[in-house]
């Protein structure tokens, strides 16, 4: 049986990148001053903000820069188990 997909990668990305976008406003911070302390380039901000196309490296310097690492470093980190063979070959 196939799993039913909620939402593309697109969306997903496009979710993500809205995200940070209100976080960057809720603290008051220009994409000139978010690309200043993150290191990525103010197009590139731009780019993420619009379209939610951005490297991960990238991705991962906006995260430190807006204080959100935990968030990021967490991301993959309370993965549900999908079977028990999973819980089986990670115990291998």
């Amino acid at each position: 049986m196939g799993q039913f997909v909620w939402e593309t990668a697109e969306e997903l990305d496009q979710k993500i990148a809205q995200r940070v976008r209100n976080i960057r406003r809720r603290r008051s911070i220009s994409q000139e001053k978010l690309a200043s302390m993150s290191g990525v380039s103010l197009g590139a901000v731009k780019r993420f903000e619009t379209s939610g196309q951005i490297s991960l490296i990238s991705l991962t310097r906006i995260a430190i820069a807006l204080d959100l690492a935990d968030e990021l470093r967490n991301l993959f980190m309370q993965a549900p188990y999908k079977d028990i063979q999973e819980v089986i070959n990670e115990r291998r």
